[in-house]
């Protein structure tokens, strides 16, 4: 130890940009801290060192950021979320520093490629889809509008699931994404906290003879801290994404292993390491399901007590929590965490229940992703009480005091008792998370105008009439500078060559390019940049695939989760119906078009599984037909990423949107391909009403029923067998299909999932089949147009700036948070 006072430690001078003194610190870090000479480094080496080389940098402005935050005792944001799609993170940072230029002459001057090392990252699978993909936006945002925050996730050892295929099925493997370790992060000891499950609870006598509680878990577990910075744009602001790992208390019983039981001298190991292994462990088992109780618990618990501890730090006590602190929930996932915060200040720090009950609805936000009764968690209640038992106690003491309120001082009915309560006593008693994070939360968000207002008359009607003031809108956004500037540099140079810089950072100032939509010279400049990015996807097809595609046709592209209600289904069937047409009419003017799908399929999902199967065979059929003439080709491009997404959207020339109405909350999809110049296919879901809006009529294409019409035919009788028996290219189409036309080595593969819309067609697939084929082929007519199509996409990308995430998290800080 060293007699240096904390004041007078030396602060280290700035780092250099200069590509000269960027090159000899990466050769430093090749040597010293990898072990490696230059002349025997390999490409994961070179990467290793430019990301120590960065990293360093970041750490700088992240102390920087992080006094400046205590020295103004500025207030903080806490972002808490069960995933967190980060992807890869060196060109992030890179560009975000402003150091792009500098890095890749470094690397040049080394005789190293910079997108070749890139493409080495791993692409960090630590989300599901467009909720976790959200969640990192916001984080950079949240970086770059100077709002000091935390997000909270888990470090899944495997994250979610590797796709392959398999004869045209989805092959799950695990992902690997920390096998060689992680460059971007530092393991925090210091933060580390215990985490119980079960056990019982015992009632005490308080010091002053006040009732006190004391939960003793039969089970613990350690909760370790591991920190990677969130760059802001320009480097403004660095933030801060920690992530827990679960580890066990005792890592091995020393005496059962010496007695020769090695197996189970490692089981409260393995049965620790087991809560962070995998994101989203399928639930259709009580095994399942309790260990995904288990990791929202661990997460949640490990989070708040860092919360509580790092305030403590700097302020007297907790009542000024919520002056202080502001905790948002990312979807029900972390909604446990508005009992375990009443558990920490009634038990841990002695607060009347009433106090505590105030700061903790002052403090949590939350915001809801979905208006699907599945997709609103909810949990046994025996499941719950066996591993949360003072939680249990915590909620039913919450939900007494709700419905007493609700019943005495608003007059409820019984009906309306039975929506607000947290319990849901239809059938199996369970516990509702939404209801748990609403009633626990002073804003309620959704993330679309549509969203937010078909909250207030479904899933939340009862305690929208209870709490009319908490439910607003936050309109989802994206960042453009990974949307944009990252993965279509040339459409970013373009922009710039036309109207300067100031949309870099003010994505609404976009604007300006309006005036370039019929500039002849400027829309042969778009549609080159738009070529050189599908040329791009095509070579990576066909490395990874063996699949040749022509980069003068229509690039028709959907990617997002696979699930019934986006209709990956409505979308295949439509393009067997274009195949029978092009087959049946040769004479007609088709346009060339290329249909490419990628998407996971949750593992326990089978409709969504054989989706993808689908898919796949008609791909197979289509593609080696030689009466298409080249004229439509079908892609299912496997194991969707962020990465690949980065590949994909800027290389679209048209977005399909096509969620049945009323279904999407928001969608983040839509706006990356807006924002890259590609046009919407969609219905009046989501944020695509909020995209019709800023893009004009005339720039996007809107087909379907709408959320009431989808409402009212659901609720007046729905007969989709007359609407396929009136639509001959329908009928025709899903003969085809249920027939085994695509699938002659199992002719009746399809004729269940057929049959589903046939019977009821819930996601209204016939209902709309006609309108969506129609738009379809207005789509071709505007592409056989150049001029028209690329007046459509330029006007598209110069007025998707409103769409960016930081107006988004601009929002939160004024109207939620109260911060930054």
């Amino acid at each position: 130890m060293n007699n240096l006072s904390k004041a007078s430690l030396p602060t280290p001078a700035p780092r250099s940009s200069r590509p000269e003194i960027l090159a000899e610190e990466i050769i430093e870090r090749l040597t010293y801290r990898i072990g490696k000479d230059a002349k025997v480094a390999k490409p994961h080496d070179w990467l290793t060192a430019t990301i120590l080389v960065i990293r360093d940098r970041i750490i700088d402005k992240w102390m920087e950021s992080t006094r400046k935050t205590y020295a103004t005792g500025a207030k903080r944001v806490y972002y808490l979320s069960l995933e967190f799609l980060i992807g890869r993170l060196m060109r992030d940072a890179v560009s975000n520093l402003g150091l792009m230029e500098e890095i890749t002459s470094a690397l040049t001057s080394l005789g190293v490629d910079i997108n070749v090392i890139a493409g080495l990252e791993a692409d960090a699978a630590l989300g599901n889809g467009g909720l976790g993909r959200l969640a990192a936006c916001f984080m950079e945002s949240m970086a770059t509008v100077d709002v000091p925050a935390y997000g909270y996730g888990i470090r899944y050892v495997h994250g979610l699931f590797r796709q392959q295929m398999a004869d045209g099925w989805q092959v799950e493997l695990p992902e690997t994404w920390l096998a060689h370790g992680n460059p971007w992060e530092f393991e925090r000891r210091e933060s580390a906290y215990e985490i119980g499950f079960g056990g019982s609870v015992e009632f005490v006598a308080g010091h002053d003879d006040t009732p006190r509680y004391v939960w003793k878990p039969a089970e613990r577990v350690i909760a370790a801290a591991f920190d990677t910075p969130v760059v802001g744009w320009r480097g403004k602001r660095v933030n801060t994404l920690r992530l827990w790992a679960a580890q066990p208390i005792d890592p091995i019983l020393l005496d059962a292993f010496n007695a020769g039981d090695h197996i189970g001298a490692l089981r409260e190991s393995n049965k620790a390491e087991s809560l962070t292994r995998v994101l989203y462990p399928a639930d259709g088992t009580p095994a399942g399901q309790e260990l995904r109780l288990r990791q929202e618990f661990f997460f949640s618990s490990a989070s708040l007590q860092d919360i509580i501890r790092r305030h403590l730090q700097q302020y007297d006590d907790l009542t000024s929590l919520p002056d202080k602190v502001a905790i948002q929930l990312n979807d029900t996932h972390p909604s446990v965490s508005v009992a375990e915060l009443m558990r920490l200040l009634c038990d841990v720090h002695g607060f009347e229940f009433d106090t505590a009950w105030d700061i903790t609805r002052k403090t949590f936000s939350y915001t809801n992703h979905t208006l699907l009764p599945e997709a609103l968690e909810s949990w046994p209640v025996p499941l719950f009480e066996r591993l949360l038992p003072r939680h249990m106690q915590i909620v039913y003491a919450i939900n007494t005091k709700v419905l007493i309120e609700a019943r005495k001082e608003r007059d409820f009915s019984d009906v309306e008792i039975r929506s607000i309560s947290m319990i849901d006593e239809t059938g199996d008693r369970r516990l509702r998370m939404g209801n748990l994070a609403f009633i626990g939360s002073h804003s309620i968000n959704g993330v679309s105008a549509l969203h937010t207002d078909l909250m207030k008359t479904t899933v939340f009607a009862d305690l929208h009439k209870l709490y009319p003031n908490r439910i607003n809108n936050k309109t989802n956004g994206i960042t453009p500078r990974r949307w944009l500037m990252q993965c279509n540099p040339g459409l970013t140079s373009l922009i710039r060559e036309a109207i300067g810089d100031d949309f870099m950072d003010d994505a609404e100032k976009l604007k300006p390019l309006e005036a370039f939509a019929h500039d002849s010279a400027f829309q042969q400049k778009f549609a080159a940049v738009k070529r050189t990015n599908k040329i791009a996807l095509s070579n990576l097809v066909a490395q990874r695939m063996g699949i040749k595609l022509d980069p003068n046709a229509m690039f028709d592209i959907q990617i997002k989760r696979i699930h019934e209600y986006k209709r990956q289904l409505l979308n295949i069937i439509e393009t067997v119906a274009l195949y029978d047409q092009i087959r049946s009419h040769p004479e007609l003017d088709w346009q060339p078009r290329v249909k490419l799908f990628a998407g996971k399929a949750a593992p326990s999902y089978h409709n969504a599984k054989l989706i993808i199967k689908l898919i796949n065979d008609v791909s197979r059929v289509i593609n080696n037909d030689p009466s298409v003439r080249g004229l439509l080709k079908v892609v299912f491009v496997p194991n969707y990423n962020v990465s690949l997404a980065e590949v994909m959207v800027p290389a679209a020339d048209l977005s399909e949107q096509i969620s049945t109405a009323g279904m999407e909350a928001s969608g983040t999809g839509n706006m990356k391909f807006g924002l890259n110049g590609a046009l919407t296919i969609g219905t009046l879901d989501g944020a695509n009403v909020e995209m019709l809006d800023n893009v004009g009529a005339d720039n996007i294409f809107i087909f379907g029923l709408t959320a009431e019409e989808v409402a009212n035919k659901r609720n007046d009788g729905h007969n989709p067998r007359a609407l396929i028996e009136g639509s001959r290219e329908l009928a025709q189409a899903l003969a085809a299909i249920s027939s085994g036309v695509f699938s002659p080595d199992d002719r009746t593969r399809y004729t269940a999932l057929i049959e589903g819309i046939y019977a009821h067609d819930w996601f209204m697939v016939a209902a709309d089949f006609d309108a969506y084929a129609d738009e379809q082929r207005l789509v071709d007519k505007v592409w056989a147009t150049p001029s028209e199509w690329q007046a459509k996409t330029i006007f598209n990308t110069a007025r998707m700036g409103w769409f960016s995430s930081d107006r988004t998290i601009r929002q939160y800080a004024k109207e939620i948070w109260r911060a930054g």
